[in-house]
């Protein structure tokens, strides 16, 4: 007689009904709720708007936010029973104690999630495993009108139940689960396979009933099949439990500081009933919250810290964007995020935990080494649309030649649901099985749903060495990647930016966030030099605790779907307030600092913070002045001084509105009708810039029906819309002559000063747009008569040559790049950079560069980028390559102009001598370094000077402070004493190789 065909989903409705009854109501909960439109603290929970629910009962909006409270007895009838409560309120809630500190996240059933990794919610709150019959209950909650993603869903009270739960039935079910997926997964005729559906088979006909002896029954018969190992493994999986929280995404801010709160509670719940668990969370923003908003929380957090089942991760502040943030805000993130970690726990972070960012800058390695991080974990490569990344272990070389042991977890996602086809995908998909016997696996449920529930624990449990499935070790993912470097030397190496094929268009996605973080960097930046230089020279105290909030703050809108673009409308109308009001504090500050250093100049005051000598055209006292000041240091300029004499004149600029036409003694530009530009001729060099028949600053609007993160790729194929000119004027101020334009696109118009400075190569493009468009792209093209094979893009702390041709799919992935200050096309003797002041997305094919100026995107904010926008772009012909022309320095000046103090101002400043007019704070002898920060040490009164290479090549140079130095060290990042360096003359020598970044302190006597 031949065997019963077994059919694996009847053994899954098998399951299903296992499932169903675990759980058995038998009391309803009194509900009540008090509704406000915010969160308000626990001591103001009865303050809102009244409401008394039943199930089905409506209590909220969208982001409205309640207490609830949940009062009821345990019916004697449960006595000797585990007994729980059931509770779904159709959004996120937090259990709180009496004094109101978080006890347990609760999250809706049917909030949006990827099923496939498993289900969502969490409604079970365990009373007593052992009911007296007689608990009372009283609960507060506090409670967010919002799922897991910040969708609505209905806003009405789901359940709110009494139940039983029948535990052995409960172990069942996942005794059933693990095997059944197991059996799914082995091989067609493996003998554990065939004697696993059989078995679980024979205990379905056991099962028609499930009382407890037919459950004990059915556990004893899976105990054996259970009970089998695996041997000696070949890939052994370390397993930590997760809970990636984006700081704002589909949810404002304040809403993340619950979803903390929730997750970091249920987090603390589970490790009192697992006690091989361990979770970890990165962010030391999102610690710092907990800390100040819940402390009692946060102090139970430190107990399992300390006790080593909590792990903190990551290296960063907040899991920043790497593309878009200056390198300066990159070592900022390092080095708040590993001394709060250091601080808080006397922990070093050795790994960057970045699972869910848009791409990784090449200059990350060298920096991450310098901070004393050896690893780096992400995953999010796995979503590049054209090409698949070679591996999942490997070493990532940075454009400098450092390098850091990189691991993507072989699943693919942060969010494993832990279960057997968890394990049989990471072993089959795990690109470096061949040379490794280690991988990753991050189970659990983010962004609030709480981290790992029972459903990953139980499984975990059953699975550390069951036969058929690697081995699964719960343990801190600091321990996997010690293993996993013992084979180090086996791993083979990728080189340069690690570009994520998708969610290209966070590079340009609201733009007026972006112009903030850059202009805040850039004026950052020149505090602290103003800040340190005032101190030096006149006393004036520095204002270190100011300047950590704003940098903090600054770094917080640096999250990789902040900065990015990829929120909601409510976070940026809230991030841009918060912007506008930092930028305003921070030039009050700079401009008093600057006040305290000038004290006692001869009339007005013009910084410097750069470390070359720039000679510019300037207004001072009503009429135009050239001026040089020197290196990080300034001029005084006398006001009154020729005011009787004539204004200068400028014979060689000419510029005229009929003939639209631009001329300085280097440049003549002509425009053609429409107002592109059609000829650019540099007169030095006698060659034409712009390629037959074509124009450059071409504006188009392409159709773009993407979200915030991507558009199409073949965008182009429509042409894109010209845009129609309504008005050109030309105007002569001084030493600048252009011409004004004002074009129209549907309901948007764009104003641009199309100008050339006496002596000056650079053509600047100053935009004023008030961007009404949906569903469109707004850019500029400059079709160039340059054949290089690579454009230079400008990268935190260097450059990265990006092919400019499509030969293979990775170069054609690669259409839309990411450059900061400048992008180059050039040949040997010639070439051209186009600048800019806020734009990150260009591209580069052939001779032609392209910046992406503005998008209107409409998910998941419908009004993205509908504003009025200011930005300045400049395109700059030069000889030689981007190097011999020092590209690099007109990116800065472009985006670090000279300052200027007045004497009242200066007179007010400071009591004491200000800095000696003429002279440089900091001098460097070698054109291609660069001093990208000033400032004094976080901890002590020395002066931290970070340089850099930036030409890509090997070089010596002095350093020579314009103070009394006594000590100078190199220092990492973290600004830890490396090793003394020599003071001979004054001067510190200093070796560079390409890219290289250096830290120095110096000690002021």
């Amino acid at each position: 007689m031949p065997y019963e065909v077994i059919r694996p989903e009847q053994l899954k409705g098998v399951l299903e009904r296992l499932r169903a009854g675990i759980y058995e109501p038998i009391a309803e909960l009194s509900v009540s709720a008090w509704v406000t439109p915010e969160p308000v603290p626990y001591g103001e929970r009865s303050s809102g708007r009244p409401l008394r629910l039943q199930p089905g009962d409506r209590w909220g909006e969208l982001w409205d936010c309640a207490w609830f409270h949940f009062s009821g007895r345990v019916p004697e009838s449960a006595k000797d029973a585990n007994v729980v409560l059931l509770i779904d309120v159709n959004g996120e809630l937090c259990l709180v104690d009496e004094e109101g500190s978080p006890v347990q996240g609760l999250t809706n059933i049917n909030s949006e999630f990827d099923f496939s990794l498993g289900l969502p919610g969490k409604r079970v709150v365990l009373v007593s495993e052992r009911a007296s019959g007689s608990e009372t209950i009283d609960l507060w909650a506090d409670a967010g009108c919002n799922d897991l993603f910040g969708r609505y869903r209905s806003g009405t009270l789901k359940e709110a139940v009494v139940a039983t739960c029948r535990e052995e039935l409960r172990q069942l079910y996942y005794d059933f689960e693990v095997l059944l997926e197991t059996a799914e997964r082995l091989p067609a005729g493996s003998a554990r396979k065939e004697r696993i559906f059989r078995t679980l088979h024979d205990v379905s006909h056991r099962l028609a009933s499930l009382t407890d002896e037919r459950i004990a029954e059915a556990r004893r018969m899976l105990a054996e099949l259970l009970a089998k190992r695996g041997g000696d493994p070949v890939l052994t999986i370390s397993a930590i439990g997760h809970a990636h929280i984006d700081l704002a995404w589909l949810w404002p801010i304040r809403e993340t500081i619950r979803k903390g709160a929730r997750t970091f509670s249920t987090a603390l719940r589970m490790m009192e009933r697992y006690p091989d668990y361990v979770f970890g969370a990165s962010q030391p923003q999102l610690y710092d919250w907990m800390k100040r908003h819940y402390p009692k929380l946060y102090r139970e957090i430190k107990e399992r810290v300390a006790e080593g089942r909590w792990e903190p991760q990551g290296a960063m502040w907040v899991e920043s964007d790497t593309n878009v943030p200056g390198g300066e805000s990159l070592v900022r993130q390092l080095l708040y995020g590993k001394r709060y970690f250091q601080q808080e726990f006397g922990q070093e972070m050795k790994s960057l935990w970045m699972p869910d960012v848009f791409g990784y800058t090449a200059s990350l390695p060298q920096l991450l080494k310098k901070a004393g991080v050896d690893y780096m974990m992400t995953q999010k490569l796995s979503w590049s649309v054209y090409n698949k990344h070679p591996h999942h272990t490997f070493h990532w070389e940075g454009i400098d030649g450092s390098r850091v042991l990189t691991h993507m977890p072989p699943e693919d996602t942060y969010n494993s649901p832990a279960a057997p086809r968890s394990i049989v995908k990471a072993e089959q998909d795990y690109l470096d099985k061949g040379v490794s016997d280690r991988a990753l696996m991050l189970f659990g449920i983010g962004d609030g749903g709480g981290g790992p529930g029972e459903e990953h624990l139980e499984r975990l449990a059953r699975e550390k060495d069951l036969l058929g499935l690697s081995p699964v070790e719960q343990e801190p993912s600091s321990r996997f990647f010690e293993r996993l470097a013992e084979g180090a030397e086996r791993y083979e190496t990728w080189r340069g930016e690690l570009y994520l094929e998708k969610h290209q268009g966070t590079l340009t996605s609201q733009g007026r966030s972006k112009r903030y973080n850059r202009k805040l960097e850039k004026s950052l930046r020149e505090l602290e030099f103003a800040a340190a230089l005032a101190e030096t020279a006149a006393g004036r105290p520095y204002p270190a605790a100011e300047l950590e909030a704003v940098w903090k703050e600054v770094l917080l809108y640096q999250f990789h779907d902040i900065l990015p673009g990829s929120s909601i409308k409510r976070v940026y109308d809230e991030s841009l307030e918060r912007y506008e009001a930092l930028l305003r504090q921070v030039e009050r500050m700079l401009g008093e600092a600057y006040a305290a250093a000038a004290a006692g100049a001869a009339g007005t005051a013009v910084f410097n913070s750069l470390p070359w000598e720039r000679e510019e055209w300037l207004r001072i006292g009503g009429r135009w002045r050239r001026v040089a000041v020197p290196p990080m240091g300034f001029a005084a300029v006398d006001a009154a001084a020729g005011a009787d004499e004539p204004e200068p004149a400028f014979p060689g600029l000419k510029v005229s509105a009929e003939e639209r036409t631009i001329e300085n003694g280097l440049l003549k530009v002509a425009l053609g009708a429409s107002g592109g530009i059609v000829s650019i001729v540099d007169k030095e060099a006698g060659r034409e810039l712009v390629q037959a028949g074509r124009e450059a600053n071409a504006l188009r609007v392409y159709a773009d029906d993407g979200d915030a993160w991507d558009f199409r790729q073949d965008y182009r194929a429509g042409g894109g819309a010209e845009l129609s000119l309504l008005r050109l004027e030309a105007f002569a101020d001084g030493p600048v002559a252009g011409l004004m334009l004002t074009w129209a696109t549907g309901e948007s118009t764009l104003t641009q000063r199309v100008a050339l400075t006496d002596g000056s190569r650079r053509l600047d493009f100053d935009t004023k747009v008030d961007w009404r468009e949906s569903g469109k792209m707004l850019r500029a093209s400059f079709p160039l008569a340059i054949r290089a094979d690579h454009a230079s893009c400008d990268i935190q702390f260097g450059y990265l040559r990006r092919p400019t041709h499509r030969n293979t799919m990775w170069d054609y992935a690669k259409d839309e790049i990411c450059a900061h200050q400048y992008a180059d096309l050039s040949e040997p003797d010639y070439g051209a950079a186009l600048l800019n002041d806020c734009k990150y997305g260009h591209r580069a094919e052939g001779g032609e560069l392209d910046l992406n100026l503005l998008r209107s995107p409409s998910y998941p904010d419908p009004e993205a980028d509908r504003a009025e926008h200011e930005f300045l772009y400049s395109l700059y012909p030069h000889p030689g390559d981007h190097v011999q022309a020092q590209v690099c320095r007109r990116g800065y000046e472009l985006n670090v102009p000279l300052r200027l103090v007045d004497p009242a101002s200066a007179a007010a400043g400071s009591a004491a001598a200000g800095w000696r007019e003429g002279a440089s704070f900091l001098e460097l002898d070698h054109p291609h370094v660069m001093a990208e920060a000033v400032k004094r040490a976080e901890d002590g009164d020395e002066l931290v000077v970070r340089l850099y290479e930036t030409a890509g090549t090997r070089l010596r140079t002095k350093l020579r402070p314009g103070f009394p130095v006594s000590a100078a060290r190199l220092a990492d990042l973290l600004e830890r004493d490396e090793e003394p360096l020599d003071l001979g003359g004054g001067a510190v020598e200093l070796e560079f190789g390409p890219f290289e970044v250096k830290t120095l302190k110096l000690t002021r006597s």
